[in-house]
């Protein structure tokens, strides 16, 4: 299973190990360059394994010190140690025997914040997918589960704090200066689930009472002085715990459950067992900080995180190609938490949103891969979109096929079957099969098939016979090692609207399995008639984004603005709206060299201030229908060839076509959405707030000047106010006097502050235009500026590369030059934040040839680097290749 040495893994080449590891006790002698780790494990040899068959273990640059053999010292012939492996030799046939390995490793040098670090004073360990192996030789795969006990040996003055796995056995000094504590998990886990963490933290604690009447301990541990900015995630994991019982049935199994915030951190969150620790940026949160949108990640990811106690935890995966079994799977779970805490409609629009400006790109792409990959090279850069995102929309889509009450039976039966094991998508998939009787082989083709699916539709309406037919084809596109597709199980909610905007009731359907309003697509091409149709309908179609899928159906902009302002699937009427956006902003960026050859269907406007102006909607859809398609959907549906620059005028004229013709609606949202009384996080509120700012964006445009974003500036009371206000003056009027001024309040202000200063960082990196770049080369030499801290790298190098397409996809190349520096100076240090920020170039084939050829000799000169990390060499292999 190892991966260090850039060979390739390959799922068919799966087997078990030829040990069962029974049990393991660590001992940690914490000290900042010499942590001393003892690992004592029991093993006996899985029956049918050769008796010949020895004990290989990984590693990952470690130092052994010593290695016994049930408590003796092992003799030299016996082992070897080499490329990061140790293999142990002569091992009995039958019976249990014990393995200890001692080593000694470097918190304060581990850059990669991967295996056990130190940052900021804190020990912390992250061993998903592949770092438990640089703490010790170790079964360093997640198939193997065992139950842990831990002590931690550590200063009492420096590290009052001792924390791992499971529950609290106890704790007392341990000689001069020096305490220790010892824990224990009852849960067999995977080494990637374990966790420990030591070192000198503020706590907010509270309980929980499960649904079986067991208290449980909750505490989240954060940097002293911060505690008051933990209630919204301590309220966010009550409200997890309660959501899981009442919705699928998951009562937590521990005495305690704790999160620990740390500022440097290469993901967003890990659910290790019990233990959860955390990018600050998801726990940390006040009204003068954070904003709508941190408050609910911290929500999303805080239940995330938790649910993953059974949907990864309890039950996890046989090995990473299953990685989407958790992931994909916890996604949905969270989703749905957070639908039913805020707005469902609104939350699936900014599912679809992400999903498109994300995963479509990835599938359409050099890094495209099925949702279940058949080999990788290195696991860590198979975290993506796909795994996580469309892995969440088949999960989806099972439960759309199935109907609720069969989706709760089918996942019932996968937590009592499975409950601690190591599982396949193929158990997950048995279950739902056994638990409704139907044949589930080729909808599980969306785990085997890379690509997203293109389905063609057409429609003819007889009226003498009221017969609407509707005929589709399928195709799913060739994807790097997957030239030929097979037709897949795409399930379509749809609605035949009437002029009226009800809704017509066919006498009968054939040509498909209908299921409610779910038509399910199964053959490459497939004609559905709908007999009893009074008059033409207005069809929808993949309603609530059912199917995550490209959708080609020509409908005319008026039957799309029926579809905007009648349907009765919200998503539908945005999704509508879009559609009759796109072709317009195409066609502006097509035109963008002459401003008069720019036309805007005034449709498309009058349409998009009418639905923004209905006070019967709630706030929160309005301002998502304001936001218009970004540049980046205009590029994917431009198809090929992209300009940015052009790609961003002709959007630019068609929202100040929209803007002008709006302004008395736009200011009169911008006056009457403003909250009063003080902040609160809840949805209303949030999306009161969003209209506000959405209208103020637009007024900006309209007006011309920075006097109402500066004032709205001065005036906000709240994070989100604030930054939204600083955005439209950065972008719209980055020269004027009171753009500097307002930027430099906001650094003064929160200058000690890392997570808002993140925020002005990533204002001003996204700032379009070709003055971008040297912006960003300035603000890297801020003293606030850390390059040794992965936050600080994303908001400023990473959203500069990934959300300014003007300013980074210069004409002259500069932008993908200096990406390319920066993935070379950052691999040495942080490999997996450096493949994570040069995957911002996966779509650089569809630029035009200027830009494009640019972009090929910066990926060229990636490839060249000296001694690049597996992490890297994949990643550019791969784009270079496909």
């Amino acid at each position: 299973m190892r991966t260090e040495s850039g060979r390739i893994i390959n799922l068919a080449d799966y087997r078990p190990t030829d040990f069962v590891l029974e049990r393991v006790d660590l001992t940690f002698e914490l000290d900042p360059t010499e942590t001393k780790c003892t690992s004592r494990m029991l093993f006996h040899r899985r029956e049918g394994a050769a008796t010949d068959a020895p004990l290989v273990l990984d590693g990952d640059e470690l130092n052994m010190t010593g290695l016994l053999y049930d408590g003796m010292p092992m003799e030299a012939e016996r082992f070897t140690e080499e490329d990061d492996v140790l293999t142990i030799r002569e091992l009995p046939e039958t019976g249990s025997f014990e393995i200890t390995v001692e080593t000694v490793i470097n918190p304060e040098a581990n850059t990669q914040l991967m295996g056990l670090y130190r940052t900021n004073g804190i020990y912390c360990t992250q061993c998903e997918a592949e770092g438990f192996r640089r703490i010790t030789y170790f079964y360093d795969r997640p198939d193997v589960l065992c139950v842990y006990t831990v002590n931690i040996i550590a200063d009492k003055e420096s590290c009052p704090l001792l924390l791992s796995n499971g529950n609290f056995l106890g704790g007392a000094g341990y000689g001069e200066g020096k305490h220790f504590a010892a824990w224990f998990d009852p849960h067999p886990k995977p080494s990637y689930l374990f966790a420990l963490v030591a070192g000198d933290l503020g706590v907010v604690e509270d309980s929980f009472t499960t649904m079986s009447g067991r208290e449980v301990a909750l505490k989240i541990y954060v940097e002293h002085g911060k505690e008051p900015r933990a209630s919204y995630a301590m309220d966010a994991l009550k409200r997890s715990m309660k959501w899981d019982e009442e919705v699928f049935g998951r009562e937590y199994d521990l005495d305690i459950f704790m999160i620990v915030a740390v500022s440097d951190f290469n993901m967003g969150a890990m659910e290790n067992k019990g233990l959860n620790v955390f990018n600050d940026k998801y726990v940390l949160a006040d009204p003068d900080t954070a904003t709508d949108a941190d408050y609910a990640n911290i929500e999303a990811i805080i239940a995330h995180e938790y649910f993953h106690n059974w949907t990864g935890n309890r039950i996890t995966c046989r090995d990473w190609f299953q990685l989407c079994l958790k992931e994909g799977l916890t996604v949905y779970r969270d989703h749905e938490f957070s639908a039913d805490q805020r707005s469902r409609a609104v939350k699936r629009i900014a599912e679809v949103r992400h999903l498109k400006s994300e995963q479509f790109p990835e599938d359409a792409g050099p890094l495209a891969h099925p949702v279940r990959p058949t080999k990788y090279r290195e696991i860590n850069n198979f975290y993506t979109t796909t795994v996580y995102e469309k892995g969440s929309e088949v999960t989806r889509m099972i439960a759309t096929i199935l109907g609720a009450e069969l989706f709760k039976k089918g996942m019932d039966l996968y937590f009592e079957r499975h409950d601690g094991d190591a599982a396949t998508i193929e158990d997950f998939v048995k279950c739902f099969e056994d638990a409704s009787g139907r044949d589930l082989s080729q909808f599980s083709l969306w785990y085997h098939q890379a690509g997203t699916p293109l389905v063609t539709v057409s429609s003819a309406y007889d009226q003498a016979k009221g017969v609407f037919t509707l005929s589709f084809e399928q195709m799913v596109p060739p994807t790097p090692g997957q030239s030929a597709k097979e037709p897949m199980h795409i399930p379509l909610r749809f609605g035949l609207l009437l002029a009226d905007g009800t809704e017509a009731e066919p006498q009968a359907i054939e040509g498909a399995e209908v299921t409610g309003d779910v038509l399910h697509l199964t053959q490459r091409q497939q004609t559905v008639t709908f007999s009893g149709i009074p008059t033409r309908p207005v069809v929808t179609l993949n309603r609530g984004f059912s199917a995550p899928i490209n959708l080609h159906f020509e409908q005319s902009p008026a039957d799309l603005a029926h579809i905007a302002r009648h349907d009765s699937d919200f998503f539908a009427r945005w999704q509508a709206l879009s559609d009759i956006a796109l072709p317009n902003l195409v066609a502006a960026a097509r035109n963008a060299r002459n401003a008069a050859e720019i036309a805007v269907d005034p449709l498309l406007v009058d349409t998009l201030v009418a639905i923004a102006g209905d006070e019967t909607l709630e706030p929160a859809f309005r301002a998502q229908i304001l936001a218009l398609p970004s540049e980046a959907d205009v590029a994917r549906e431009h198809g090929g060839n992209n300009d940015p620059d052009a790609i961003r005028t002709g959007r630019e004229a068609v929202m100040a076509v929209a803007a002008h013709k709006g302004a008395e609606l736009f200011a009169a949202l911008f006056d009457r959405n403003h909250t009063k009384g003080g902040f609160t996080p809840d949805a209303a509120s949030a999306g009161k707030r969003a209209l506000r700012n959405a209208a103020l964006g637009y007024l900006a445009i309209a007006e011309g000047r920075p006097d109402r974003a500066a004032k709205a500036f001065e005036t906000a009371d709240n994070m989100t106010d604030m930054s939204a206000a600083l955005t439209v003056l950065a972008h719209r009027f980055p020269d004027a006097p009171e753009t500097a001024a307002a930027l430099e309040a906001f650094r003064a202000r929160f200058a000690d502050n890392a997570l808002v200063i993140d925020k002005w960082f990533s204002i001003q990196s996204t700032i379009p235009g070709h003055g971008a770049l040297e912006r960003v080369r300035t603000l890297m030499e801020s003293p606030l500026f850390n390059r040794s801290n992965p936050n600080r790298v994303r908001a400023l190098v990473g959203t500069f590369a990934f959300a300014n397409p003007t300013g980074f996809n210069r004409a002259d190349g500069a932008g993908y030059r200096f990406l390319a520096e920066q993935i070379l100076e950052i691999d040495p240090k942080n490999p997996q934040l450096a493949a994570r920020i040069l995957t911002s170039m996966r779509s650089w084939r569809a630029l035009e040839d200027v830009r494009s050829d640019h972009a090929l000799n910066a990926l060229r000169t990636i490839a060249a680097g000296e001694k690049l990390s597996s992490d890297v060499s994949d990643i550019v292999e791969r784009m270079l290749k496909a």
